[in-house]
């Protein structure tokens, strides 16, 4: 078999698992909690899988969409906005009204929407062609809020006292967000865009078959509680999954009421729905009881498939996005 051929057939999964990967993503998680011992030796791997989606993701930046980005922030500090205020507000209210017999889970809850966004959404962003400029600017913004907006919502709300340790959070996701993304930037704009026209899409199948490795990593960790499940603990679940499902209308809601453009349209989306529920789980071992973390992971059974399901929802949106953007053209000419 050619080289070319064999290419043409490594785009070609690349593109079979991006048009399944709500169904990738299901069966992943399903392997993660059916065989934990065989996904959680790969855990301490995450970080540099992470770092690779954000390498591939982010050659299509260039100094020009990024500096663009950053000359027109309300897409970005909106999603900031709804990310650490609004979002840890609700699932305290939310928590409460549920759970407030068992104030773990509700700190648990509470701590989920308190973490950064999610590094893997860069890669939806760029998946279904967004603005991945905003989408970068607005992770590395939610990174360095974090340390000093978790500590600070956890006082406010749950009367917790807690020390981050932020230089070792911005520390680790330096090297999954920000190095990587500098690395993709410097190579597309050094070769002149042949990082977005060629290196991107020849990496691109291997980013998407890292996402669902990191889902079934995850999804290993939290596998005794799902096998053990009690009362409680489903209906911790079906919360979970229900306020994650809020959180992605509710940033397609911003968005759309705030006539946003299709290309910043799809980075809040993601953005206001997906968060970084590692360093969530981190915090949750390391300052809470164990039962805390159930909450936190509770989240990576929902977030992809999620993810998945609301890029093809979006897709009809985004058309009648696109048709307001041609009204409103055509109402500017005609004046």
């Amino acid at each position: 078999m050619s080289t070319s051929r064999i290419f043409d057939n490594w785009k070609a999964l690349g593109r079979f698992i991006g048009r399944h990967m709500a169904v990738a993503i299901l069966f992943c998680l399903a392997a993660g909690i059916s065989f934990p011992q065989a996904f959680s030796p790969l855990t301490h791997a995450v970080p540099a899988l992470f770092a690779f989606m954000t390498f591939q993701s982010s050659l299509g930046i260039t100094l020009r969409s990024l500096k663009d980005a950053l000359a027109h922030p309300a897409a970005i500090l909106l999603t900031l906005a709804f990310a650490h205020v609004v979002v840890p507000l609700l699932a305290f209210l939310a928590g409460n009204l549920f759970f407030g017999f068992d104030p773990t889970i509700v700190c648990g809850i509470v701590l989920e929407y308190c973490v950064p966004v999610a590094t893997s959404a860069i890669m939806w962003v760029a998946m279904f062609h967004g603005n991945v400029s905003i989408a970068l600017a607005t992770l590395l913004a939610s990174v360095l809020i974090s340390p000093f907006s978790i500590p600070f919502t956890l006082q406010v709300l749950l009367g917790t006292s807690v020390e981050i340790d932020a230089a070792g959070m911005i520390a680790s996701m330096a090297g999954m967000v920000a190095l990587p993304a500098l690395a993709g930037l410097a190579i597309n704009e050094g070769t002149k865009g042949w990082g977005e026209r060629s290196l991107s899409p020849a990496i691109a199948p291997a980013a998407r078959i890292v996402l669902v490795t990191i889902v079934a990593t995850n999804s290993s960790a939290i596998a005794d509680y799902v096998r053990h499940l009690t009362p409680e603990l489903v209906g911790v679940l079906v919360f979970v999954g229900l306020f994650a499902v809020c959180t992605f209308f509710a940033g397609m809601g911003i968005a759309w009421v705030t006539r946003q453009k299709r290309d910043r349209f799809i980075p809040m989306t993601f953005g206001c729905g997906m968060r970084n529920i590692s360093a969530g789980a981190v915090l949750a071992m390391q300052y809470f009881p164990a039962a805390t973390l159930f909450p936190v992971m509770a989240g990576t059974l929902y977030q992809q498939v999620l993810a998945a399901l609301f890029s093809k929802l979006m897709t009809r949106v985004l058309r009648q996005v696109a048709k307001r953007e041609a009204d409103e053209g055509k109402t500017g000419s005609e004046g």
